[in-house]
């Protein structure tokens, strides 16, 4: 009597990433079908760690534009990061109870203390040494995903766009997926065509860092804060001001080019309100969507928002407004926790890697071609 082999259970990975605004490090364990088996990607576990708070103190100044004392401090700060990312994989699976033959690879995005895709010879900068978690997981990781698509000439950002692509396209409407993190970002799906993405300037980390400053809350809880104040016009006009909202796509930008500094730079010394200040970059953060949407795909009709931001119901209401005849929804109407969406494009990212496929997009990042990314070091 013959006997047919059951199908192999689908392989999970483990994805990592501390975006922009530091607030923690979302850990998210998935499990991928085989191709073109339903459903595609499914969230087994996640959860954000918190930062230790002198290493999230050192990686703000140094992402927002500070320097490390040496090189002493800097190398000891990418072996704690990598440590950081390590414990939360291992806290992860823990919380899962799983052993970690369970995970077949983890793709670890790490924490951009410098990005700088406009100057000669450009770069761009992640810590957490992926050795480092390679050796404490004993699980393959795949790490440094940005730098190969900066060194073929892209912005190595963003880079979530194939994801969204690979799961969230419609062939019925245009779509628009906006990432709401530290730094907005939009994919565009048309119907046809290619997909195309950008970062489209400030969000949560300007939000978040203002919020924190007057009224000691790491974030404004719903957007209540915001709401609580109103628009200044002035400052408003000239936080638009700045050139780089001006530049065409491929675009990307990060913490050192829009923080407190740069802010404060802005207000003149005006006696505003700290709360109308804080409405004025909520406002901000929508013109700046709403504009960049409407010049490249005007046609959108559906717009899947993730990260933070979809938490803060004054900043989705200006978006609704904003955007007539356009639905504005979260992704976990489509089956993608807005929370974790980064963290799972990493872990696909991972699987890309290992099978030998591009994880860039050129339409998106402006590189030569597409490039298989990341390192990989061995558990």
């Amino acid at each position: 009597m013959s006997s047919v082999a059951a199908a192999p259970e689908p392989a999970l990975y483990l994805g990592l990433i501390s975006g922009t605004s530091a607030d923690g490090i979302d850990a998210a364990l998935v499990r991928f079908a085989d191709e073109g088996a339903a459903p595609a990607c499914e969230l087994v576990v996640a959860h954000t760690f918190p930062w230790r708070a002198d290493l999230r103190t050192a990686l703000i100044a140094l992402g927002q534009g500070g320097d490390a004392a040496s090189l002493d401090e800097l190398g000891r700060l990418d072996a704690q990061t990598g440590h950081a990312f390590a414990d939360a994989a291992l806290q992860l699976l823990t919380n899962a109870q799983l052993p970690r033959s369970a995970v077949r690879a983890i793709g670890s995005h790490g924490q951009t203390i410098r990005h700088r895709p406009h100057i000669v010879p450009p770069f761009t900068w992640q810590l957490g040494d992926g050795n480092v978690i390679a050796e404490r997981t004993g699980i393959d990781t795949v790490a440094d995903f940005r730098r190969r698509d900066v060194a073929a000439g892209g912005h190595g950002a963003p880079l979530m766009p194939a994801f969204h692509a690979a799961l969230l396209h419609s062939a019925e409407e245009d779509r628009a997926v906006l990432n709401l993190g530290g730094i907005g970002n939009f994919t565009l799906l048309p119907r046809q065509g290619d997909v195309r993405g950008f970062d489209t300037g400030p969000a949560n980390a300007l939000l978040d860092a203002w919020c924190e400053r007057h009224t000691g809350k790491a974030f404004d809880a719903a957007g209540g804060y915001a709401a609580s104040g109103g628009v200044d016009t002035a400052l408003l006009a000239r936080l638009l001001d700045d050139a780089w909202f001006a530049l065409p796509p491929p675009k990307s930008t990060g913490r050192e080019q829009f923080h407190l500094a740069w802010l404060e730079a802005c207000l003149h010394d005006s006696p505003l309100a700290a709360e109308d200040v804080q409405a004025t970059l909520l406002e901000l953060t929508v013109v700046t969507v709403t504009e960049a949407l409407m010049a490249t795909q005007p046609g959108t009709r559906r717009v899947l928002v993730c990260g933070g931001g979809v938490h803060n119901r004054a900043l989705m209401a200006r978006l609704d407004d904003c955007l007539p005849g356009v639905v504005v929804e979260s992704t976990a109407a489509h089956g993608l926790d807005p929370d974790y969406v980064e963290a799972m494009g990493f872990a696909w990212l991972a699987r890309e890697t290992l099978a030998g496929r591009p994880g860039n997009l050129p339409s998106v990042t402006g590189a030569k071609g597409p490039r298989v990314l990341g390192v990989v070091y061995p558990g």
